[in-house]
């Protein structure tokens, strides 16, 4: 037994009814089972129950073992001294408060179907990475699409609030915040920390007062990223940028925050994807698009955003993947690299600036945008297409991605609405 799925029981009021009593043998109603609390204190709160005679409004608290009550120190706790019903699976020691009087404890031993417990176990000890897999087919959509839109919203949320811990670090600056983030979603999770932390130590501020000289942009990323001193070559860009950086350097007080070279990390990665190339097309947005935030706020097409990020790199970068590595034709920035910045950048801002906000129109347009964007390619999406599900927009495939990391590998099945409803009573 788990407490997991005592808690689902009473919940839903899954277990026989009939002559239910205390262990004392005092009679019970339950009219409300209460509402489940994801706090501390007693597990379900404003419930309405009738002990006897008395009719009790309070809290329940739920335990495998009865003496989990004094195992968990409960009785030294005054959050629990609203509690009306101790529910247990066990009764194996009686509990008394504070003030001598004895807790009314309802067991449910024998009380449950015992096929309810078997599909738990079922799905709980699944050798699948999706638990529900097999069942999966006779799942209604209507349970499915409502599961996608909590777990979409969840994702949102959290993503959102990942903005917030930066937008704290930058005093509540929203343009350095989303520079940031921005920033780290170039790094592609690969790279993503290295990249944050060069966001933070060149200021999107410093970036703007030079955005009219690219060089010096340029010349201030590679130089911080700490890129630029490991290549020995002779060109006349590297030159250039030493040269510039060596200024700026100086002027800004810069030596200290300089990271090193053997941060980033170019092993496995297709030349697409190196970290030179990155910054590279990482200054061209900067350079061009100026206020990213505003942008974002502003452009209510996702067409016009994908043409907007569509820059092209400078001409060094155009034919080089690395220093001093000359290559025939170095693409720009690709449009499968342009949704994942959407998907990971805009919408999070749309979403945090909603909530910040209260406008709910950002919100609106961060789900439009995800039911616009074609689905994302991984294991994890290959595997729900195996178990049948049918994927066509970003929406699925990140509401998916949630369900998947928060509730099929954590197996809260009971917690999620399709292995609710594949538990439940026939």
């Amino acid at each position: 037994m788990t407490e997991t799925f005592l808690h689902y029981i009473w919940q839903f009021q899954y277990f026989n009814k009939t002559d239910l009593q205390t262990v004392d043998g005092e009679s019970i109603q339950v009219f409300h089972p209460g509402v489940k609390n994801i706090h501390a204190g007693p597990d379900f709160t404003n419930a309405r129950i009738k002990i006897g005679e008395l009719e009790w409004r309070g809290n329940v608290e739920l335990h495998i073992q009865s003496s989990g009550w004094l195992a968990h120190q409960h009785q030294y706790d005054s959050a629990y001294e609203p509690v009306i019903l101790h529910v247990v699976w066990e009764y194996d020691k009686p509990v008394v408060r504070n003030d001598g009087s004895v807790l009314p404890t309802m067991e449910l031993k024998g009380r449950v179907d015992e096929s309810l417990w078997k599909r738990y176990r079922q799905l709980f000890t699944s050798p699948e990475n999706i638990p529900c897999a097999p069942s999966l087919k006779s799942v209604t959509q209507l349970v499915r699409l409502s599961m996608q839109e909590r777990t979409v919203v969840e994702r949102l949320e959290k993503k959102a609030a990942e903005l917030t811990s930066i937008l704290t670090q930058c005093n509540n600056d929203w343009d350095e915040a989303v520079y940031r983030l921005l920033g780290k979603n170039f790094g592609f999770k690969v790279n993503a920390e290295p990249f944050l932390q060069l966001t933070s130590a060149v200021p999107l501020k410093l970036l703007l007062r030079h955005a009219d000289h690219p060089l010096q942009v340029e010349a201030l990323l590679f130089g911080m990223s700490g890129l630029l001193d490991e290549t020995k070559t002779d060109q006349d860009y590297t030159h250039a940028l030493r040269r510039e950086f060596d200024l700026l350097q100086h002027k800004f007080k810069l030596a200290d925050k300089k990271m090193h070279a053997a941060q980033w990390r170019f092993l496995r990665l297709r030349p697409a994807n190196f970290p030179t190339l990155r910054i590279a097309q990482f200054a061209a947005i900067i350079i061009s698009l100026r206020n990213f935030l505003s942008v974002i706020l502003e452009t209510d097409s996702l067409d016009a955003l994908l043409s907007l990020l569509s820059v092209r790199q400078s001409p060094f970068w155009l034919s080089h993947y690395h220093f001093g590595k000359p290559a025939s034709k170095v693409p720009a920035l690709g449009i499968g690299s342009i949704r994942i910045l959407i998907i990971n950048t805009v919408i999070p801002v749309l979403a945090a600036y909603a909530r910040a906000h209260d406008q709910q129109e950002y919100m609106d347009r961060a789900i439009r945008f995800l039911h616009q964007l074609p689905a994302e390619r991984n294991s994890t999406i290959q595997n729900w297409k195996e178990a049948g599900w049918q994927i066509q927009s970003a929406f699925d495939s990140q509401s998916l991605l949630e369900l998947y990391n928060t509730y099929c590998k954590k197996r809260r099945c009971l917690e999620c609405q399709i292995g609710a409803s594949l538990i439940k009573p026939r």
